[in-house]
C-alpha cells in the first residue's frame, strides 16, 4: 500500500455508489478522505461503518470544494488521487499504483488516466470517448482544480505523464432522466459562463499539448468560433460519424445524440434565450440571468 498517497472523494447522497469506489481503492492506500456536502441518505452511515475519515463542508461549486479538500487533507500526504463518488478505479489502475507508481513518480509531478465511460450498461469506446485522459493523481503542493463553473480540470505546475490501460470507470448515469437533468444543469452553468465571464480556466489551450490542453484549444479555436446552433450538428456528425461513434450500437446513438448534439444545442439555446429576452424586455443580460436562474452577476 502507498502510504504517501491520499484518495480524496467528494460526496452528496452517494449511498448507491460509494461502496464500489471505496472497495476499488482499499488495497491502494490506507488514506481515504471524503468531503461530504451534508448528505441526507445513508452515505454517512456507510462511511462510519467502513471507518472512513470524512468531514462535512458546504458545497459552493466543484472547484472550491475540491481545492478545499486538498487544503484540509488530514493525512497531509505528498500525493493525492481525486475521484468522484461514482468512479471506481479498475484493477489495472489499482495494480499500477501498487506496483509501478513508486518508480514512475520520480519521472513526473502528475499522472493522467483515461475514463472508461459506461452508458446504459455498455462501454462507449468510440467517438473520441476512449481513451479520454484526465489528470487525477498529482503532488498536492503542485496541483489544483481550475476555477471554472463548468468543465473544470485539474492542473499541475510540473510535468505530466499519461498512463495507458489503467482506467477510472465512469458510469454516466443511473438512468436517462438523471442523465438529461444533469446535462441541463451543466448547460445552464456553461450558458451563464458564456454570457458573463467567458472564463478560460488554468488549463493551457495548446494544440500540441496533452489531451486536455488539445481539447481546450479545439473548443476555443474551432467549436466556439463556429456558427451558433449549427455547431452542435457538426459536433455530433464529427463524433458519431467521422469518429465512428455509430460502432457503439443503439446505446452509442442515444449517448452521442444527447451528449454531443442535444447538450451543446441547449447551451446555445439558453444563450439565445437570454439575449432575446434582454432585447424584448429592454433589460441587461445580467438582469435576465438573475430572473431566469436566480444567479446574481456582480458586474
Amino acid at each position: 500500500m502507498i502510504k504517501n498517497l491520499t484518495v480524496i472523494i467528494l460526496t452528496f447522497n452517494e449511498d448507491k455508489n460509494i461502496r464500489a469506489v471505496l472497495k476499488s481503492v482499499k488495497d491502494v492506500t490506507p488514506n481515504v478522505f471524503v468531503v461530504d456536502s451534508y448528505s441526507t441518505d445513508k452515505t454517512i452511515k456507510i462511511l462510519k461503518e467502513l471507518e472512513i475519515t470524512y468531514i462535512q463542508h458546504p458545497f459552493e461549486n466543484y472547484s472550491i470544494q475540491r481545492n478545499w479538500a486538498h487544503a484540509n487533507n488530514p493525512f497531509k500526504t505528498e500525493w493525492i488521487l481525486n475521484l468522484d463518488a461514482d468512479e471506481p478505479i479498475t484493477p489495472e489502475l489499482a495494480e499500477w499504483i501498487s506496483t509501478k507508481f513508486e518508480k514512475e513518480k520520480e519521472q513526473a509531478d502528475g499522472f493522467m488516466f483515461s475514463r472508461k465511460t459506461i452508458f446504459m450498461g455498455k462501454w462507449i469506446k468510440h467517438g473520441d470517448q476512449y481513451p479520454n485522459y484526465h489528470l487525477r493523481l498529482f503532488k498536492s503542493k503542485l496541483g489544483k482544480c481550475e476555477d471554472k463553473a463548468y468543465d473544470q480540470h485539474f492542473v499541475v505546475d510540473g510535468t505530466v505523464k499519461q498512463i495507458p490501460n489503467a482506467d477510472i470507470i465512469n458510469t454516466v448515469a443511473a438512468n436517462l432522466d438523471d442523465f438529461i437533468l444533469a446535462h441541463n444543469r451543466w448547460a445552464t452553468k456553461e450558458a451563464i459562463e458564456i454570457l458573463t465571464t467567458r472564463e478560460t480556466g488554468d488549463v493551457q489551450a495548446k494544440l500540441t499539448g496533452n489531451s486536455i490542453e488539445k481539447k481546450r484549444w479545439l473548443k476555443q479555436n474551432i467549436f466556439e468560433k463556429a456558427p451558433q446552433f449549427s455547431r452542435s450538428f457538426m459536433y455530433f456528425i464529427y463524433r458519431y460519424i467521422i469518429r465512428f461513434g455509430f460502432l457503439d450500437g443503439k446505446q452509442g446513438l442515444v449517448f452521442f445524440v444527447l451528449q454531443s448534439f442535444w447538450f451543446r444545442f441547449i447551451i446555445d439555446a439558453k444563450v439565445f434565450e437570454v439575449h432575446n429576452l434582454a432585447k424584448i424586455e429592454n433589460k441587461s443580460t445580467n438582469i435576465i440571468i438573475k430572473e431566469l436562474y436566480n444567479v446574481q452577476i456582480n458586474k
